[in-house]
């Protein structure tokens, strides 16, 4: 896998990066190098940005049901190769197998199914005012929203960032960690193999610079953003530029706390 280099997914096609910058992703076990990922430029992530316009025009026109099979097409997809997606998280993150197989991909692909099977469900009101006046609301898409994942659960961050905002039909640029950049790849294959359309979920690469791409951009109408608390206040401050809205997952709290009287064989199989 070291001579890989087309690590950006944009229109449903993988692409080189214009930068001409890498950085290596390695194998947090042994040390190792296990490819080199080409750094997305400002041209880049404005090539996904258009791409993602085009793949919204497409996927929004699409009704709620329609995208909710395509959707469910894709969870179908990624509980076939659990364990092919299991091993890839385990090589690019060093976390126990064990946690990979039983926990991220089954976890993302449930959240993938549920919104699914949600948003068909979820319709605008009518309302009378009086005799004369009543109100309508209809629910509608926001546009292309950009999602940035942290390095603990790349594939699953990626899953929930995703399921709410495709099934609502919107499109969305994904940028994991830089750590962790492999198996968000795999998802977007998964998407498009499901019967998404180009551009509907694209995956540029890089450091904290293609965050203040997307954050700052102002065609970007939403940013989902995990990680830690002071990236988040950047990350706030970037988008409210362009009056973006937001959501934020912040810092961690999973403290274990192991006594001198514990059981050290079930301590340590509960931290892992």
């Amino acid at each position: 896998m070291t001579n890989m280099k087309k690590h950006l997914y944009i229109h449903g096609v993988y692409e080189e990066a214009n930068s001409g910058e890498f950085f290596e992703t390695i194998n947090p076990a042994n040390g190792q190098v296990i490819c080199r990922i080409g750094q997305a430029s400002k041209e880049d992530v404005e090539n996904a940005i258009i791409s993602a316009e085009k793949g919204f025009l497409k996927w929004s026109a699409m009704s709620a049901v329609e995208r909710g099979r395509i959707l469910l097409k894709a969870v179908s997809i990624l509980r076939e190769r659990n364990d092919e997606l299991a091993a890839l998280e385990v090589l690019d993150t060093g976390k126990p197998l064990q946690e990979a197989n039983c926990v991220d991909i089954h976890t993302g692909a449930d959240v993938i199914e549920y919104y699914a099977g949600l948003v068909p469900a979820l319709q605008g009101t009518q309302q009378d005012l009086d005799d004369n006046t009543f109100f309508i609301s209809k629910r509608e898409p926001l546009g292309v929203c950009a999602g940035i994942g942290a390095w603990n659960y790349p594939i699953q961050i990626a899953c929930w960032k995703s399921a709410p905002c495709l099934a609502a039909g919107n499109s969305m640029i994904f940028k994991p960690s830089e750590e962790t950049p492999l198996s968000v790849l795999k998802l977007a294959e998964i998407y498009s193999e499901a019967g998404m359309p180009p551009g509907v979920f694209n995956v540029v690469q890089g450091d904290y610079r293609v965050g203040q791409f997307l954050t700052r951009h102002p065609r970007i109408a939403k940013i989902s953003f995990t990680g830690e608390s002071e990236t988040g206040k950047k990350v706030m401050s970037d988008a409210s530029g362009s009056l973006k809205e937001v959501t934020l997952e912040l810092g961690g709290k999973s403290p274990l706390l192991i006594f001198n009287d514990a059981d050290l064989d079930n301590a340590i199989s509960g931290a892992l």
